[in-house]
């Protein structure tokens, strides 16, 4: 029987009263790591003091040799596979010592052992969030029980070994070294972090002098697998990291704390990045080969200062429980994109935010699985399903809203404060709010209570009256929001500005904006009468989270004109807008088609046409009526071929109409010369043929028949890297005859993470409809065996079949929903995403009946 792994909040709450941990001493043996080895040693020391007879360790090992508690051997069966059982623990300080092996990973989780199939390399790097440091050493498994790490590591005497802290001593034996690292100031065990192996390096220091005089400097390294150094671009990763740690460091009032400054690039990563203190792990995916757009880079901008930010807001004052999870996360998110866009050169962050990340919100918010901002957590496993959209983008909202209301001066005064009392130390929201209210005369208890503890989002909407030349006689704002766990209906406070454009000679130009505080359901805007306003935008800037509508007349001017709309982030919400009446089944998916196709072509910036079109191919391939989607990809496949050939040389317009060539041409015959030429390198000029760039098209030409096996190859013979092997996975997954093998490979195979993501991604190209429909609920009964959570998530969401409003359709998702209700005692995450997936098949199919 498999061991229970979970741990529930009632039991760590206990331990982290009775508990003071003092130290960990960990020692590593990998000096068989580039074999074939499956395990390492790990030999734990554990100091801490106890007001209790009895507690437990956290430990997932393979093998435990040796435990010792106070000197005296401690039984066997003290070991259940996932704790070690300590019943003889004196009142006072007590010291445990336990000797194990532990595996190397090949999923994720704890020690992460990759193979570099260009060069032979062995690297290994770890990943603990939420509680995986068990699966290295022997430690207690809970944020609130902070300690100080020291790692002593052996290993091949040529690797580069680093950890949170610098290394202080290294001793050579013949071919392996042994290498001692200062002890960390205390830390909670998911942070703890280590890599090793061959790794390539950049060095580079940043410093400051601040204006009382006082000095800081930080050394700063960057690193990655040799054959990406040529696309690291350290210049801009340092450039990043410099320009967060001024600002933190003038916001936040509290020098940064962890020493050094590493920044690790790792393959095969189950997420994209961790903010490990003094040594962040990043996904290879932020290392671009070949031109990237200004979408990417401010994506790893965003990235970079969000993990920054948590060497603060997480690291130096860590949430008490999982409970708290969102406290660190939107904090980070919010920080990620606020310091992109005021100390960086990225200043599209906030569109990014407004356009792109903020729909994960919206999407998330409306499911049945929603749940509010301050989320009970009961246990582990409901933690591991809290990392989404509410805790990340809606919760890094709401904190927006939160400085549009006190001010951002009050905001990091507050932060400051929080800071400056639980520095090293947990702390709860009530924590934050206390450090924050003493900076303002709003009652945030109660802003807390209707923005953190309910949920789904506010639809906001406007009344107009206008006069006969279009003056506006009258405008107001009103809100409405039905809490979907509780029924009741929720009024928020909100601060947001309206906005008025007109159409003048040139498109839309604006003709007001005006401040409004919403407390109750509706508020007036007396300022904008007599004004011209042909649309009228609630939300402008985007300070309040809420899904806005337009007004009849608005929606109409949008859908003609709204290229033309000067503001980037005023024009990206209301793209946004359109698309939520589209998601929401109030407008017919073929009008979203109609906007996309009539005013994607002049839409000036490439970052927002790179989200839409996203959206508009969502609206064909699942919102439309099935019999329209051909007609629908032939008018998006000429309006792409005639934006390519339009856009200027070099632009980052250029590439995003490239990339949308190569998507669109997965779904038409109408592309594929296109496709094959631009694959043969007939390029527009400025546009450069990346690797990227190829392998989407290759993936397109297979799955139209175009290519073959041979076309792939070739491909892969100019692009035999790690990258180019997940690609061509991609490539050969998206041909219809190869669902088969790909099903086999997804289900009874068991792929690193950046195979499964790449064989998903091929499988949603090969468009399988709902030949797998009655495979994928015989799945569900053992997709939650044998894998890792973040793995099985993966492929119940990607497997899931794609239904349409007819009789099939209904009967597939009916199974589906036979499956959810006869299961009730399956596990409470995989039902989660069962059940989310049910909704969204369900939204599709009402937004098909919409567009009849």
């Amino acid at each position: 029987m498999a061991a229970d792994l979970n741990l529930t909040w009632q039991e760590c709450d206990a331990r982290g009263d009775q508990l003071e941990v003092v130290s960990h001493h960990v020692e590593l043996d990998l000096r068989e790591a580039a074999s074939e080895a499956t395990t390492f040693a790990s030999r734990t020391t554990v100091v801490f003091g106890s007001t209790g007879p009895s507690t437990w360790l956290d430990l997932v090992a393979d093998e435990v040799s040796s435990i010792t508690l106070n000197g005296a051997p401690v039984a066997a069966d003290a070991y259940t596979g996932a704790r070690i059982l300590l019943r003889d623990v004196v009142i006072g300080q007590n010291t445990v010592v336990v000797e194990a092996r532990c595996s190397y990973s090949r999923t994720g989780e704890g020690l992460h052992r990759f193979t570099d199939p260009q060069d032979g390399a062995t690297y290994l790097y770890t990943h603990c969030e939420p509680t995986d440091a068990r699966r290295i050493f022997a430690c207690f498994e809970q944020p609130d029980l902070k300690g100080r790490f020291t790692f002593v590591v052996t290993a091949p005497a040529g690797w580069v070994v680093r950890s949170n802290q610098p290394e202080i001593s290294a001793v050579q034996d013949g071919q392996v070294s042994t290498r001692t690292f200062a002890p960390t100031p205390p830390l909670s065990s998911y942070l703890i972090a280590l890599v090793a192996g061959p790794y390539a390096s950049v060095e580079d220091e940043w410093s400051i002098t601040r204006d009382d005089g006082s000095t800081h400097t930080v050394a700063l390294t960057a690193m990655c697998r040799r054959p990406m150094l040529e696309h690291m671009e350290s210049d801009e990763i340092f450039e990043l990291t410099k320009a967060g740690l001024s600002f933190y460091d003038k916001e936040f009032g509290f020098p940064y704390p962890w020493g050094k400054y590493d920044s690790v690039f790792v393959p095969e990563y189950n997420i994209g990045a961790m903010e490990n203190p003094g040594l962040v792990t990043f996904k290879e995916d932020y290392l671009f080969r070949g031109g990237a757009t200004t979408m990417q880079r401010t994506s790893r901008s965003e990235v970079v200062l969000h993990e920054m930010a948590h060497m603060w807001f997480g690291d130096l004052v860590t949430p008490k429980w999982w409970d708290d999870l969102w406290l660190k996360e939107s904090f980070a998110d919010l920080m990620g994109y606020q310091v992109s866009q005021e100390a960086t050169r990225f200043d599209q962050a906030w569109l990014q935010f407004a356009s792109g990340r903020k729909l994960w919100a919206y999407s998330n918010d409306q499911l049945p699985s929603t749940h509010p901002v301050i989320a009970r957590i009961d246990d582990l496993e409901a933690a591991a399903q809290n990392f989404d959209g509410i805790t990340y983008s809606k919760g890094a909202a709401v904190l927006r809203q939160l400085q549009a209301l006190i001010g951002t001066e009050a905001f990091f005064a507050g932060a400051r404060d929080y800071f400056a009392a639980h520095a090293f130390g947990s702390a709860t929201f009530n924590d934050l709010l206390g450090a924050l209210q003493p900076h303002t005369d709003h009652d945030l208890w109660r802003w807390a209570d209707a923005w953190l503890r309910t949920t789904s989002p506010s639809v906001l909407s406007a009344s107009v009256e206008r006069a006969d030349d279009g003056r506006i006689t009258s405008l107001s704002v009103h809100q409405e929001c039905t809490d979907r766990i509780s029924g009741e209906q929720v009024i928020r406070p909100h601060q947001l500005a309206v906005a008025g454009y007109s159409l003048g000679s040139a498109g839309l130009e604006k003709s007001f904006v005006e401040p409004v505080t919403l407390t109750g359901e509706s508020a007036e805007v007396p300022d904008a009468a007599g004004r011209r306003a042909d649309l009228v935008l609630l939300n402008a800037g985007d300070l309040t989270y809420g899904i806005v509508r337009l007004d009849e007349s608005s929606r109409q001017v949008a859908s003609a004109h709204l290229s033309t709309l000067p503001d980037d982030l005023d024009r990206g919400a209301v793209w946004t807008a359109l698309w939520n009446l589209t998601r929401d089944g109030l407008q017919p998916a073929p009008r979203f088609v109609e906007v996309f196709v009539a005013q994607a072509p002049t839409e000036p910036n490439a970052m927002l046409l790179r989200i839409v079109a996203g959206q508009v191919q969502t609206a064909v391939g699942r919102y439309l009526p099935a019999a329209e989607r051909d007609a629908a990809y032939a008018a998006l496949a000429g309006v792409a071929r005639s934006a390519l050939a339009g856009a200027p040389a070099g632009s980052d317009l250029q590439r995003t109409w490239a990339e949308l060539v190569a998507e669109f041409a997965s779904h038409t015959d109408a592309l594929a010369p296109d496709a094959q030429a631009l694959a043969a390198g007939e390029m527009p000029d400025g546009l450069e043929l990346t690797d990227s760039l190829r392998w989407r098209l290759a993936a397109a030409l297979v799955r139209r028949g175009v290519w073959g096996d041979a076309e792939v190859e070739q491909v892969l013979a100019d692009d035999d890297t790690l990258i180019g092997r997940t690609s061509a996975l991609t490539a050969r997954a998206a041909s219809p005859d190869a669902q088969e093998q790909t099903w086999r490979e997804l289900v009874d195979g068991r792929p690193t993470n950046d195979a499964q993501r790449a064989l998903l991604t091929g499988w949603a190209i090969s468009d399988p409809g709902l030949a797998f429909a009655d495979r994928y609920v015989e799945l569900l009964d053992t997709v939650w065996e044998g894998r890792v959570q973040t793995m099985a998530q993966r492929l119940v969401t990607g497997l899931f079949p794609d239904v349409d409003a007819d009789a099939d359709g209904r009967a597939a998702l009916a199974s589906i929903q036979r499956w959810y209700d006869d299961h009730p005692g399956s596990p409470a995450a995989l039902r989660r995403v069962v059940l989310e997936q049910l909704d969204h098949a369900q939204r599709a199919l009402r937004a098909q009946e919409a567009g009849r």
